[in-house]
């Protein structure tokens, strides 16, 4: 499968581990990406509080730019950050046509004959391995499963609310395609108190002592509830997390030393690669420091 590939500006910046884990799996998933290499960042939100035209154009000139990738059947990202705020954007360029003609004319005439054409199809990762792979599909290409594995998933704000927008129903229950997918790839499912919650990223340069309490309070709660590590599908929650870990711990008052894992990464683990192929020991919190991943947690691989 051919897609326009949008690792975001996080993945590729501040944490490039993800975005290496991304394209060492994407081969194994039968996946062939187009990187999107001239797209301009999303705006995480924040350029469209202050002029909302300028962040629609700039996801606009995004969209043109999938769309002008041959072959590829939909765009995909693996920043769920990226998929709220891209998809605000899609909402209000695809419901008004004069709006949308305003924002190609501004692309026009930066880049004559770029347009954004109504009706991309824009898909995070997780929800691109359940809705177009397959759950049967992916299970099938295991080949370490991760047997007696304790997930903790967690969500984060952007690609769980709105319901509506992000497209949220009993047809596509994404709100609970973590599970689904920790479950598929042979791990034991934990529910604790900070699955759907933020990881308090979108106010750390507000009021940091704020965001910090939210992590550690999360990573808190998921170790109360005995998981061995948490899988995210945001390289923003991923840096809140993770990299904000030993801060996080000072700010709740207890020792915290979660491994936080990006979506890529414990597919790539499940689908045979080692740790430092998918780049952990450049983690905050070392996953291969807390969990033995060759034989302790994970099972011995599966016959190819």
């Amino acid at each position: 499968m051919r897609v326009a590939y949008w690792p975001g500006c996080v993945s590729r910046g501040f944490t490039p581990e993800l975005h290496g884990s991304m394209e060492a799996v994407a081969p194994l998933l039968g996946l062939e990406l187009v990187p999107l290499d001239r797209a301009a960042c999303c705006g995480a939100g924040v350029i469209a509080e202050h002029n909302q035209e300028l962040a629609d154009t700039l996801n606009a000139r995004t969209f043109a730019l999938a769309q002008q990738v041959d072959g590829a059947e939909l765009m995909m990202n693996i920043c769920s950050t990226c998929q709220g705020a891209q998809s605000e954007c899609q909402e209000r360029l695809d419901a008004n046509s004069a709006y949308r003609a305003r924002v190609n004319a501004t692309l026009d005439d930066a880049e004559p004959g770029l347009r954004y054409e109504k009706g991309l199809t824009n898909k995070n990762l997780l929800w691109l391995l359940v809705e177009e792979l397959g759950l049967d599909a992916l299970r099938a290409k295991v080949r370490r499963p991760l047997t007696n594995l304790r997930v903790g998933p967690f969500y984060g704000c952007y690609i769980v609310r709105p319901r509506a927008r992000l497209g949220i129903d009993a047809e596509h229950p994404r709100d609970r395609y973590l599970h689904q997918v920790i479950e598929t790839l042979g791990g034991t499912v934990i529910d604790y108190a900070g699955t759907y919650k933020c990881c308090g990223f979108p106010i750390v340069t507000m009021n940091k002592t704020a965001s910090l309490r939210q992590a550690g309070t999360h990573l808190g709660d998921a170790t109360d509830a005995e998981a061995d590590c948490l899988v995210v599908p945001c390289p923003l929650c991923h840096l809140n997390l993770d990299l904000q870990q030993p801060q996080a711990a000072k700010v709740v008052g207890r020792p915290l030393a979660m491994p936080v894992l990006h979506l890529p990464q414990l597919l790539g683990l499940a689908l045979g690669l080692e740790p430092k192929q998918l780049g952990m020991s450049k983690h905050v919190v070392k996953p291969t420091a807390v969990i033995d991943w060759s034989a302790a947690v994970v099972a011995a691989p599966a016959p190819a």
